[in-house]
C-alpha cells in the first residue's frame, strides 16, 4: 500500500509551517520515512532526508542558509534536489560532494498546501490534483493540519461512515427540524431524524460516489460523499465551496490529517478563521509541539488538546443533558473512537453491515489497485488530475434514485458523477 501511495502526489505541509525563506528547518515523517522540510533563499520549499549521510547527524539542528541547509556537525550542505553543495571539513583536493547525494523529493505548492511526490520519477504525474479549494484563489480557501494517533485507514473510513452521524455527533436536545432545514438541509443528520439510511455507491475512474439516503417528511434528505484515490473525501454540510479532509500516512501508527474547504463567493473573514480554530468541528483544538514516535523519533507538528491521556475531555454531565458522546467537538469524537480502536485495528474480529458498504468498497479498490501496481499496472487517477475537481452534494428530493439524483443535481455543479 505504500508503493500505491508514493504513485500519488500527497499533501505533506501546510505551507505556513514553512513560511520563511531561510528559516528553520521542520522535521517530519512520510511514509515510514523520517525527513526535514525547510524554505530556501529563493522560496522553493525541499523536504530531504532527515540525517546527514556523512555521519547520519540530525539536518534538523543545520543552518538554513545560502541555497541550502548546512549540518551543525561537519558543515556538510544540501540544496532543496539533495545535492551537496559544500563539504568545507575536506581538503579541496580530497572532496568528493560530486559523489554525495541526499534523499530529496519533489515538492510543488498549491492552495496553502506544500505537496510532495515520492515515488518513481519515471511515472511522476505531470499536475497536481485539481481540488477546487486547492485552485481557489489565496483567501478562499481554509486548510488545517494535524496529528491523529492510529492508521490512516481509521480516519479515512470513518469519513466514509454516514451512519455515525445519527449517533456519534447527535446531540440529546429536542430540534425543530422544520425551522432548521431552512439554514441547511446537513442539519437533519444532527437531528438523527433517521438513523438507518439506504446507501447506495456507483463506482467511477477516481473512486466512487456514495449516497444516503433518510426519510424526511414525504421526501428524502439525500447526501453525497465523493471519496477519491488513495485518501480523499468531499463532504457535504458547507455552503459556497467544498469541503472535506485526507489522511497522509505518517507510519503505520500515525496520520497527518488534513481539513480543506473553500468559497466560491468570497474570502474568509478574520471571524471564520477563528471560528475553525475553536475546535467545533474542523480542525480541533490543537497546538503546535514537537511529538515522540514510538521508536524515539521527533517530529514537529499540531497535537489535539483533546485526547486519550485526558479522555478527550469527556464530560458525562453533558453526555446526559447535551449531546450523545459528553464530548464536545465534531472531530474529538471522531478521534476518541479511532483512536480508542487502538493503533491498528484488528479487523478480522469485525462484523461489518450494509451500513458499511462504502468502507468495504473503499478496502477493495484500494487493495485491487495496490495488487495491480504488483503486477506492474500502474494507478490512472494520479493521471487525471481533473477529475479531482468535484463538489459533495445534498438535497431534499422526492426523488428516490441515487443516479436519477446526481444526473438532476451533478450538472449544477460542473462534476461529472460517473
Amino acid at each position: 500500500m505504500g508503493e500505491l501511495f508514493r504513485r500519488f502526489w500527497l499533501p505533506a505541509l501546510v505551507s505556513h509551517e514553512v513560511a520563511d525563506r531561510n528559516g528553520p528547518p521542520i522535521r517530519i515523517r512520510l511514509l515510514g520515512e523520517d525527513l526535514v522540510a525547510f524554505r530556501d533563499s529563493t522560496g522553493t520549499v525541499g523536504i530531504i532526508g532527515a540525517h546527514c549521510p556523512h555521519r547520519l547527524a540530525p539536518l534538523f539542528f543545520g543552518r538554513n542558509e545560502e541555497g541550502g541547509l548546512r549540518c551543525a556537525y561537519h558543515g556538510w550542505k544540501f540544496d532543496v534536489n539533495g545535492t551537496c553543495l559544500d563539504m568545507p571539513n575536506e581538503p579541496p583536493e580530497r572532496q568528493f560532494k560530486q559523489r554525495i547525494t541526499q534523499t530529496a523529493y519533489p515538492t510543488r505548492e498549491q492552495g496553502g498546501v506544500v505537496w510532495v511526490y515520492m515515488g518513481p520519477k519515471e511515472v511522476m504525474p505531470d499536475r497536481l490534483p485539481q481540488f477546487e479549494w486547492a485552485q481557489a484563489p489565496e483567501g478562499h480557501q481554509f486548510v488545517a493540519k494535524w496529528l491523529q494517533r492510529t492508521n490512516w485507514c481509521q480516519g479515512m473510513e470513518g469519513e466514509i461512515d454516514t451512519s455515525h452521524i445519527s449517533f456519534l455527533h447527535s446531540m440529546k436536545e429536542v430540534y425543530n427540524p422544520e425551522a432548521l432545514v431552512a439554514q441547511s438541509p446537513s442539519v437533519l443528520e444532527n437531528a438523527a431524524l433517521d438513523g438507518a439510511p439506504r446507501l447506495t455507491l456507483l463506482e467511477t475512474p477516481y473512486g466512487f460516489n456514495y449516497g444516503s439516503r433518510r426519510t424526511y417528511k414525504d421526501q428524502y434528505y439525500w447526501r453525497v460523499t465523493r471519496w477519491l484515490f488513495p485518501m480523499y473525501s468531499l463532504i457535504p454540510g458547507t455552503a459556497n465551496g467544498g469541503a472535506g479532509r485526507c489522511w497522509v500516512p505518517v507510519d503505520d501508527e500515525h496520520t497527518f490529517t488534513f481539513h480543506y474547504q473553500s468559497r466560491d463567493d468570497r474570502p474568509f473573514d478574520d471571524d471564520e478563521i477563528a471560528q475553525f480554530y475553536k475546535g467545533g468541528g474542523f480542525p480541533p483544538r490543537m497546538e503546535r509541539t514537537k511529538y515522540m514516535l514510538r521508536d524515539g523519533n521527533v517530529i514537529d507538528t499540531w497535537v489535539p488538546t483533546a485526547r486519550i491521556e485526558n479522555d478527550y475531555l469527556i464530560d458525562r454531565e453533558m453526555q446526559r443533558d447535551v449531546n450523545f458522546t459528553g464530548i464536545w467537538g465534531v472531530n474529538e469524537q471522531d478521534r476518541s473512537l479511532q483512536e480508542g480502536m487502538r493503533p491498528i485495528v484488528d479487523r478480522s474480529k469485525e462484523h461489518l453491515g450494509t451500513a458499511d458498504i462504502a468502507v468495504l468498497s473503499a478496502r477493495r479498490l484500494l487493495l485491487n489497485m495496490a495488487k495491480k501496481l504488483m503486477k506492474g499496472e500502474e494507478p490512472r487517477p494520479p493521471h487525471d488530475p481533473e477529475s479531482y475537481n468535484l463538489r459533495p452534494l445534498e438535497v431534499i428530493d422526492p426523488q428516490d434514485d441515487f443516479r436519477s439524483i446526481l444526473e438532476k443535481y451533478d450538472a449544477t455543479l460542473g462534476a461529472a458523477a460517473f
